[in-house]
């Protein structure tokens, strides 16, 4: 016999903070913490929202305004600016950026890695 009872999914590290960013770029304005709960849909208590919602600032990865007694929310950046900032969370969570780098950069295809070369010369990284 098959127990099925098997409760909340738990989730790796981050996975919710990723999930709410994801929904609030969808977002066209700002929204509140229930609107963000409700495109979720994975019965996530509200309080969970705000939890993760308040980490995200305190990261800086989303802003808020006061909207009557409560918040709305938005991406501090676009999709490309939050990808970019968790791709920078990775790297400082390393111990070897060099080697992070290096093999970042080996890992790339021949455009990318044209691409990054034509962007760290524009910035003056070479």
């Amino acid at each position: 016999m098959v127990d099925d009872r098997q409760g909340p999914r738990r989730r790796r590290q981050g996975e919710l903070e990723a999930l709410v960013l994801s929904v609030l770029g969808e977002a066209k304005e700002p929204v509140s913490a229930g609107w963000v709960q409700e495109r979720l849909g994975d019965d996530l208590a509200y309080t969970t929202v705000i939890t993760i919602l308040t980490r995200l600032l305190a990261k800086g990865v989303v802003t808020r305004e006061r909207a009557g007694r409560s918040f709305a929310w938005t991406p501090a950046s676009d999709q490309a600016g939050l990808a970019a900032h968790r791709m920078r969370r990775v790297l400082d969570a390393e111990s070897d950026r060099e080697a992070v780098l290096a093999s970042f950069v080996t890992g790339l295809g021949p455009d990318d890695e044209r691409l990054l070369r034509e962007l760290l010369g524009r910035s003056g990284g070479e």
